[in-house]
């Protein structure tokens, strides 16, 4: 399991450039004018994991596998997107098929490149994106709550639920904050995911900035910061312009274009961490000599749901899986050493699965 995050901002703001850096390929075309991006561009990355590297090292694994990630690049919303300006409408329903929004700020002065409000405010225009989404949230809310009304009148369960949750989204709606910030119990969290609200999607900003600023930041990404800390959102600082060089380089040639730039890492492994701790994900590992490689899960999934990602079958004839914790393969030199070292252990139904373990599955066919 993955995860599709969806690229959103206002035209000209590098969300192209960035989509195109990110899954190396130059499907999207990026161009200085809005709408270049009219179908959403859907890409496919490895997910950067030095661990992985070193498992397949120590059991001589002849493939390695990383896990996978998804962006979708959306074309840019406008004011009166919700209304159906611009291609309003088309954009805000691929926006429904994604689970978190990265929200490319321009945090750049570049005067050979307009901007569509003709001017550089980055939280004006994450303000000007957050309300269309809120207004498209409310019309559809109303028109739901409309539809309901008969099954209401007939004790619909199910109804009333939905009914229930339309209703405390509106309410958040209408007092001018997102869906996301409703608090929503346990037994309502599955109702609650399917009604698609675009607001209830977890957000993560994304700072557009300078090449000179891509390590440090500036004025412009500082007041991004500001206003994500308000909302408890997170941000990530990246040059699209930086990461569309490195894309085009061979590994050893774009670590010492960063070190050059002062960075540490790339862009995309930044924004791949904020989207994994976003959404509460993690990583464990299948090693062999055949292939070594890299599950996402949720994290606290139990055992069998862990083995349920790699195919049903293995879900439902879980027997047990034989752990070893990441560290302990490392240090002991594979599996062979952690049995030795009894470092292996076998886990139950109960197990709830750690970011880094290393998992072979048995089960019943």
């Amino acid at each position: 399991m993955g995860f599709r995050m969806g690229i959103v901002g206002l035209p000209n703001v590098g969300k192209s450039t960035l989509f195109n850096a990110l899954t190396r390929t130059a499907a999207a075309q990026a161009a200085n004018f809005p709408f270049c991006t009219i179908e959403p561009n859907v890409g496919e990355v490895n997910v950067p994991d030095r661990r992985l590297d070193t498992l397949a090292g120590i059991a001589g694994s002849k493939q390695i596998i990383p896990a996978r990630m998804t962006f979708v690049d959306i074309a840019g919303l406008v004011k009166g997107a919700s209304q159906g300006e611009g291609l309003g409408n088309q954009f805000l329903a691929n926006i429904r098929e994604t689970d978190a929004i990265a929200h490319v700020l321009r945090c750049f002065e570049d005067g050979d490149i307009t901007h569509v409000e003709g001017r550089v405010d980055p939280v004006a225009d994450a303000e000007v994106i957050e309300t269309e989404l809120m207004l498209a949230d409310l019309e559809s809310i109303e028109k739901r709550r409309a539809n309901l009304v008969r099954k209401l009148k007939g004790n619909d369960k199910e109804a009333q639920q939905q009914d229930r949750l339309l209703a405390a989204a509106q309410a958040v709606l209408e007092d001018g904050k997102p869906a996301r910030t409703v608090e929503v119990d346990a037994e309502d969290l599955k109702a609650w995911k399917m009604l698609q609200l675009l607001t209830s999607k977890p957000v993560l900003f994304v700072c557009n900035v300078n090449e000179e600023d891509a390590a440090k930041g500036n004025a412009f990404s500082a007041a991004v910061e500001k206003m994500a800390a308000e909302q408890g959102a997170g941000t990530v600082l990246i040059s699209a312009r930086i990461e569309e060089e490195i894309s085009q380089l061979e590994a050893e040639e774009a670590e010492m274009f960063l070190g050059e730039m002062g960075l540490d890492e790339a862009g995309l492994d930044r924004l791949i961490r904020a989207g994994y701790e976003l959404l509460h994900l993690e990583t464990y590992f299948t090693v062999g000599p055949k292939e070594a490689r890299a599950w996402t899960i949720r994290q606290g999934t139990m055992a069998p749901q862990a083995a349920g990602v790699i195919h049903g079958d293995f879900e439902k004839g879980f027997i047990r899986a034989e752990t070893i914790a990441y560290d302990d393969y490392v240090t002991c030199n594979g599996e062979g050493g952690a049995k030795e070292a009894g470092k292996m252990r076998a886990e139950g139904k109960a197990y709830q699965v750690k970011d880094g373990d290393v998992l072979h599955f048995l089960f019943n066919t």
